[in-house]
């Protein structure tokens, strides 16, 4: 065990948590061979069989699930020492590790832009994934703080809101409804939509405002990016629901229309693991979030 490198039990320990090597190598950003070859070292150090491999899926042996708790002990030890020294350094140095879903790409660099300014010895890590992703480093405790607006109902978490996020209908400026004055939502039924894909927090909104009115919508295109839509939209392929704060930096090419039941309103929440310890530096991030929010809401508000 003591020939056993810290690399290698981070290897390990992605792949014991995601059963994959494939899965493994992507978040660590290294290749499959090269994750295989670190655990074939890893279980030749400790002298027994580590995984065993049922059709594509891998198990932990005895053994293996005795090394996951183990390494699970000394990262977590290693996460203390980490808040620790960052404590003594007094805010000049240290790491923040952030994971936020791809919607927020449209706010979170201009909310981090000023804190590194100000703290330019802190070293950020921003991962922006899709929702599912997200939830899963929430739940195995990779990052300090998350930002999401659709709240996991199976996870232990505290979730703080700090900003609004208001869901508009998006249409091509040259719309017929776009001039229009309280649009029912019945006649906004009568439109083609462009939706994210189902699961979406946007589009589970809009199906429940929907719903509660017992209307659906003609879906003619699933697309799995706001970008994407919105480019769909501006060629006439149809309306969306879409964040406010995915428009705020777009052309005159789309609009919002005026439709009763809009903006749905949701928030943003910055979350963490309940019983977590936070950092110096991940509390100080999050009291400058929601300032830094509050001027941002006043700065770039989209208006319909």
């Amino acid at each position: 065990m003591i020939h056993a490198t810290l690399h290698q039990l981070k290897v390990f320990e992605a792949t014991a948590r995601h059963g994959s090597f494939t899965r493994a190598a992507e978040e660590l950003f290294l290749t499959q061979p090269t994750v295989s070859m670190q655990v074939k070292q890893l279980t030749k150090a400790i002298g027994l069989p580590l995984f065993e491999q049922v059709g594509k899926r891998l198990y932990l042996t005895d053994a293996g699930r005795e090394l996951f708790s183990t390494c699970q002990e000394i990262f977590n030890k290693l996460d203390q020492l980490e808040m620790t020294v960052a404590d003594l350094k007094g805010m000049k140095q240290g790491k923040l590790r952030l994971a936020v879903i791809t919607t927020t790409k449209y706010f979170m660099p201009r909310l981090l832009g000023p804190f590194c300014q100000k703290y330019p010895g802190i070293d950020v890590s921003l991962t922006v994934t899709n929702h599912e992703r997200v939830i899963d480093r929430l739940a195995n405790n990779q990052d300090d703080l998350y930002v999401m607006s659709q709240l996991p109902e199976h996870l232990d978490i505290v979730a703080h809101p700090f900003l609004d996020n208001p869901l508009v209908v998006v249409a091509p400026a040259t719309h017929p409804l776009a001039h229009e004055k309280h649009i029912s939502l019945k006649r906004l039924a009568e439109e083609t939509f462009i939706m994210r894909e189902p699961g979406s927090g946007t589009r589970r909104a809009f199906q429940k405002l929907l719903d509660s009115q017992g209307l659906s919508v003609k879906v003619r295109l699933e697309l799995g990016s706001n970008e994407a839509i919105k480019h769909a939209i501006a060629g006439g392929l149809g309306l969306s629901v879409l964040s406010r704060h995915t428009l705020i930096t777009d052309s005159s090419e789309l609009t919002i229309l005026d439709v009763e039941g809009f903006p749905i309103q949701r928030e943003w929440y910055v979350v963490h693991l309940a019983g977590k310890q936070l950092s110096v530096v991940a509390n100080t991030f999050f009291e400058y979030l929601q300032s830094a929010a509050k001027e941002f809401s006043e700065t770039y508000a989209v208006s319909a």
